[in-house]
């Protein structure tokens, strides 16, 4: 089969490789047919992580059930399935609890697994024309009749809608607040939306890609320029000093500043400016343990310069992590059925598995009109 391989930094190939098979009675094997590519894979793509070559990339994956092993009850072939990023048990102590994130049996040494992605397992991705689907009956989202008139919506189940709208899940965001969601990629784009459909009043997205806040104020946030003046200031006078009720952090570790210097505690720090005393921030843009190849000598270690004083005087609440896509998925995809929500407005790009390396590198480049990339394996 073809499959999007990594080599090395910024250098990825559509390559040849071996089918996967079924290797466990709970498995099974998918047939992509959506697949997205994902801001988080660029940390592979630019070199920032550990991740080997070889690794077949791509853990936001939609298709269709071509074989199952002798113990998978639920599903059968022909099923059209969403798969969650992360990979899970649905028998371990965290699965149990909801953490699906962070499943202690996919990954032996490590709470939590994905596909195609570093330090998350040896699963290989879904940029690819078939996937392997371990414990097939808890990880398959099993999508409704209109399963291919709506494609482009229901693969943003994967990770994106899920990741956004846990954004403001962690954050609290309740009818009539006003959020801040700092980076207007495709998470924070689907962050401002989520707040949107929990009635937040008020939403303001943080950036300065042009076409990135265009697509803020076509969904009825207010987009904010920080290229134009300090996002704090801006934030503080549309709510005339005030700050906002909640924030959400979807930019991470390779944030940085109008001038392209990266300072990775410059979200989390603005937020603490920019939120209410006693209101709570909810962080999903990724962090990671270590980032070997950054120049600030805290973020090498995991570490930012984050300030503590003034989150605390403030009062403030912080939740983070990963999602834990099985706990939003079913029922963002009841919103999706009865057309009550649209993620795939974010979509700017439709194209075949081969196009793969061409798109990488105009969405690396934050190039404009290049927001979020759909492959289409089976095209």
């Amino acid at each position: 089969m073809k499959a999007v391989v990594y080599n090395g930094p910024r250098d990825i190939a559509v390559a040849n490789i071996p089918d996967p098979r079924i290797e466990r009675p709970t498995d099974a094997l998918v047939r992509i047919m959506a697949t997205n590519i994902c801001g988080s894979d660029l940390h592979m793509y630019e070199g920032r992580t550990d991740v080997e070559p070889g690794k077949v990339l791509g853990h936001e994956p939609l298709g269709e059930i071509v074989e199952i092993g002798a113990a998978v009850t639920r599903l059968e072939p022909g099923d059209i399935v969403c798969m969650p990023f992360n990979i899970s048990c649905g028998f371990c102590s965290n699965c149990e609890r909801g953490y699906t994130g962070f499943c202690v049996t996919v990954n032996p040494g490590y709470a939590g697994g994905a596909y195609g992605y570093a330090g998350m397992g040896p699963y290989d991705g879904g940029q690819a024309e078939y996937l392997r689907v371990p414990f097939a009956d808890f990880n398959c989202l099993k999508l409704p009749e209109d399963a291919l008139e709506k494609i482009d919506d229901y693969v943003m189940l994967a990770d994106i809608f899920p990741t956004g709208y846990h954004a403001t899940e962690l954050a609290d965001v309740r009818p009539g607040e006003s959020v801040a969601v700092f980076g207007a990629g495709p998470v924070g784009l689907m962050a401002a939306y989520s707040a949107l459909i929990r009635g937040a009043s008020q939403v303001m997205l943080v950036d300065r890609h042009a076409d990135r806040l265009a697509l803020a104020e076509g969904l009825g946030a207010i987009p904010i320029d920080d290229s134009k003046a300090p996002p704090v200031e801006q934030i503080m006078a549309l709510t005339r000093g005030r700050g906002v009720d909640k924030g959400c952090e979807c930019v991470g570790y390779h944030a940085h500043d109008p001038r392209g210097r990266e300072h990775p505690s410059a979200t989390l720090n603005a937020l603490v400016g920019a939120v209410r005393p006693t209101g709570a921030i909810g962080v999903v843009g990724v962090f990671m343990s270590e980032d070997p190849h950054s120049s600030n000598k805290l973020a090498k270690h995991g570490h930012v310069d984050f300030d503590i004083g003034l989150f605390f005087e403030k009062g403030l609440r912080m939740g983070s992590g990963q999602t834990n896509v099985k706990v939003y998925n079913r029922w963002l995809c009841e919103l999706i059925r009865r057309d009550r929500a649209k993620p795939s407005f974010i979509i700017s790009h439709r194209l075949p598995l081969e196009d793969a390396p061409h798109a990488y590198r105009h969405f690396d480049a934050r190039e404009d009109g290049w927001t979020k990339v759909v492959l289409r394996p089976a095209a």
